[in-house]
């Protein structure tokens, strides 16, 4: 069974599990050197890819302006080329980098940026339009964000995006925004089996929008992998908000809670990355998870999650009985 799903009020249908495009942009640094990519990838292996995303029934591509500082929508523009009508094509704006150096320059909330951004956006991936066009800056004040709307509206008028949204795991901001913003249609915000934002659940409920989850693979923790990432992976130097991993490798704690709740997520044959994915189906007819591909294998996994469909009643009941004590505790910031 092939599940499809509702981008809010849009009206715009994706694939149930859509395609993260963040680790085809291969590195992007900070001043300080701290990694922002996922490291070096193979652009062809990337394009090979997108396509078996497609073909496996994925539809939605969400990208971002600063992934590889623009590397990541040049690839998926690459990839769509006489396959755009095909993909509905998410992207971002709101950080600043350079292409030359790979390094983010810092952010940029003004609507004029938010404009600009798109132009450039546009040109790399080939296309005249982008469907769903989210603001990057998950800590803004709502009231800046609020200033962005007439300029998003603007862009609907134009025909340059079908709907916008914002990504940011802070509920109250989120209702803010879509209430004031005719055109939003969806917020991406964290979430996963391990990191539940009921919360923003609830916004997305009460204003009509979906939920693109952003994390659902944890960052990889919940694909059950082990190896330890390069130096140039954003895990191998994890920021504050990425909990999920110490010094390149899982990080103890959540590698148990993993532990825990695997044998729930695979009764039924399922992978555990597919267990994770089949959760975030169960969890709210609003949900799109968007866990990242960098190969072929990779997305046969995932996108493998299609044909199986929401986790059935009985293994989600025992996951909650599990982590009952983490429904609880307010969710972690993300990017």
């Amino acid at each position: 069974m092939t599940t499809t799903r509702t981008l809010g009020r849009s009206g715009i249908e994706v694939g149930a599990i859509g395609m993260g495009c963040w680790a085809i942009g291969g590195p992007l640094w900070g001043d300080d050197g701290q990694p922002f990519g996922w490291g070096e990838v193979d652009d062809d292996e990337s394009v090979r890819t997108v396509h078996a995303a497609l073909d496996l029934g994925a539809t939605l591509f969400d990208t971002a302006s600063n992934y590889g500082a623009g590397h990541s929508e040049r690839i998926l523009g690459r990839a769509l080329a006489g396959r755009r009508d095909r993909a509905v094509i998410a992207t971002k704006f709101g950080n600043r980098s350079d292409g030359a150096t790979r390094r983010w320059t810092g952010s940029d909330h003004s609507p004029g940026y938010a404009v600009a951004s798109l132009e450039e956006s546009l040109r790399r991936l080939g296309t005249d339009h982008v469907d769903l066009y989210q603001l990057h800056l998950n800590d803004l004040p709502a009231s800046a964000a609020l200033d962005l709307v007439d300029t998003l509206e603007g862009l609907v008028t134009q025909g340059k995006i079908r709907a916008y949204g914002w990504s940011t795991d802070h509920p109250e901001s989120a209702a803010a925004f879509a209430a004031a913003a005719p055109h939003c249609a969806a917020i991406q915000h964290d979430q996963s089996v391990l990191l539940d934002n009921a919360a923003m659940l609830a916004v997305c409920d009460r204003y009509d929008l979906a939920s693109v989850n952003r994390g659902p693979l944890a960052m990889g923790l919940l694909t059950g992998s082990t190896r330890a990432v390069g130096a140039d992976d954003v895990r191998g130097r994890a920021p504050e908000w990425l909990v999920w991993f110490t010094d390149g490798r899982p990080s103890p704690r959540w590698a148990e809670r993993v532990a825990q709740i695997r044998a729930a997520l695979t009764a039924d044959g399922r992978t555990l990355a597919q267990g994770a994915l089949g959760w975030l189906l169960a969890r709210s007819p609003r949900t799109v998870p968007i866990p990242g591909c960098r190969t072929v294998t990779q997305a046969e996994e995932n996108f493998g999650a299609l044909a199986l469909g929401p986790l059935p009643a009985d293994a989600v009941a025992e996951v909650e009985r599990l982590l009952a004590d983490l429904r609880h505790t307010p969710a972690e910031s993300g990017v």
